[in-house]
């Protein structure tokens, strides 16, 4: 079993009324730095993610894969908050809680009668987070949104892949990983007010274009259309993923002196004084030419020969690696940054705190696991709380 050490969020109490993947990964992320969340599910099902992922076994058990992923370390209570007696109780929980987070569409919560200014009368300090494909407001807020949903419409699809091949979809759930992040530091910050209290709308839509700075800037202050580049690197050349004798590797030669380094090693210093690529902007004009030439010498001598050279000199190089290589690269597996918790292995905190890895203490919760615990702590007798599972209120 894991063991963890005191987080600076330590005393810090959450709700995690979400779903699926942005959510979960926000209020995750805050659990792994010392938080309590509480996971508040719809009673019989739970979290949709609980029955997504690639083993259909865990997936008929309400334990898939895609809830293992994002949910270790937090408590489960389940929750109907479309009766009276369900309304009741989450606003108890929220007077004695520092975070809400939620990912409902746009209003859902005013109408079922629990909004920010309802559980805010409860608690002045109430920090509460929505999470959203599009935000609280305009045009598009009550449309639904997924990852898919969002990359497409956020532009990332119009500049991934190749000429040929875009638009293409980011390989794993960018927007709602970005989206997730987003709301977590914004949670973090709220925490550091005094007096606390907040409402934080957190768009999918905004994070991801946030985190597309140099694109966007390249169009809003450069005129430029940005267009799908593959796997070249718009700012700088050589700097991109080229051919070897066996696996290929990325190079970024985005420094002159790097450059000079790269083409002094392989052999082709011919290459520095070649009108076609004496400047940053020729070498970027003429990227492809340039790849071609170099990947002459490249391909003579394996991946692993090339990444070793060239890093010791100082140009940055490296491998492309699938997921099962890099999970067992020694410098993942020495950094600690997988937890185990009995068969499962489960990524921990992508942050190092004072040498120490924060990891969850607990596995992810079987549904409604902590109703006794929590609802009792609360003043329900067990009485009360067979009454309330029979009425399917928790």
């Amino acid at each position: 079993m894991t063991t963890t050490t005191p987080g600076p969020l330590n005393g810090v109490r959450m709700l995690d009324l979400t779903n699926v993947l942005a959510g979960p990964y926000c209020a995750y992320q805050l659990g792994l730095m010392g938080a309590e969340v509480i996971k508040v599910e719809r009673p019989g099902s739970g979290d949709l993610a609980r029955q997504l992922g690639a083993d259909p076994e865990r997936s008929a058990k309400n334990m898939g894969i895609s809830f293992l992923a994002q949910n270790a370390g937090k408590s489960s209570v389940t929750l109907n908050l479309k009766c009276q007696a369900g309304k009741s109780l989450l606003r108890k929980l929220v007077s004695s809680t520092d975070v809400l987070v939620e990912n409902y569409r746009p209003g859902v919560m005013d109408r079922l009668g629990v909004g920010y200014e309802t559980l805010k009368a409860e608690n002045p300090g109430l920090i509460y987070c929505a999470i959203s494909g599009f935000g609280q407001d305009g045009p598009w807020r009550e449309n639904p949104a997924y990852d898919q949903i969002v990359q497409g419409i956020a532009g990332v699809m119009s500049v991934t892949g190749g000429p040929d091949t875009a638009p293409l979809r980011v390989g794993y759930p960018l927007a709602d990983t970005m989206g997730g992040m987003a709301a977590a530091f914004s949670i973090a910050a709220a925490l550091n007010a005094n007096p606390r209290g907040a409402f934080l709308d957190i768009s999918m839509t905004d994070a991801v274009l946030s985190s597309m700075g140099w694109v966007v800037s390249n169009h809003l202050i450069g005129g430029v259309d940005p267009t799908p580049q593959g796997n070249e690197n718009f700012t700088s050349a050589p700097s991109g993923t080229f051919a070897t004798a066996d696996n290929p590797i990325n190079i970024a030669a985005n420094r002159d002196t790097q450059w000079v380094a790269l083409a002094r090693h392989i052999g082709r210093e011919d290459l520095l004084n070649h009108p076609d690529f004496v400047t940053r902007e020729d070498r970027k004009k003429n990227r492809h030419a340039l790849r071609l030439e170099l990947e002459t010498v490249l391909c003579t001598r394996s991946a692993s020969d090339w990444v070793r050279e060239l890093s010791a000199l100082g140009v940055p190089a490296g491998p492309v690696l699938s997921v099962p290589e890099i999970l067992s690269a020694p410098q993942i597996r020495d950094r600690d940054i997988l937890a185990t918790y009995g068969d499962l292995e489960l990524l921990a905190s992508p942050v190092v705190v004072d040498g120490t890895r924060p990891k969850a203490a607990t596995p992810p919760p079987e549904l409604g696991k902590d109703n006794a615990r929590i609802y009792g702590a609360l003043g329900l007798s067990e009485d009360t709380l067979r009454q309330f599972e029979e009425e399917g209120v928790i």
